[in-house]
């Protein structure tokens, strides 16, 4: 009796596993959508997906990075 259990369980964990997947790669087509739409409209992806990635990150990691890009800049002559 618990192997059917965990059998079907197991089978359930799957299916969702499977159905979130299938959500995750809509999910990513939307957003290609969006940059497409965005760089017909002349807007720089490069740049926005820089953004986006900065706006994830906590302000003293955000501000930790930015200094050390700065740091690095400078010792190479970019600054």
């Amino acid at each position: 009796m618990s192997d059917i259990i965990a059998a079907d369980q197991l089978r359930l964990f799957i299916e969702r596993i499977e159905r979130l997947e299938e959500e995750k790669k809509a999910m990513a087509d939307d957003i290609k959508d969006v940059y497409a739409e965005a760089k017909a409209n002349g807007y720089d992806v490069k740049t926005m997906r820089t953004i986006v990635r900065l706006r994830k990150m906590e302000k003293h990691h955000r501000d930790e990075a930015e200094m050390l890009l700065d740091t690095y800049k400078a010792a190479l002559g970019l600054a």
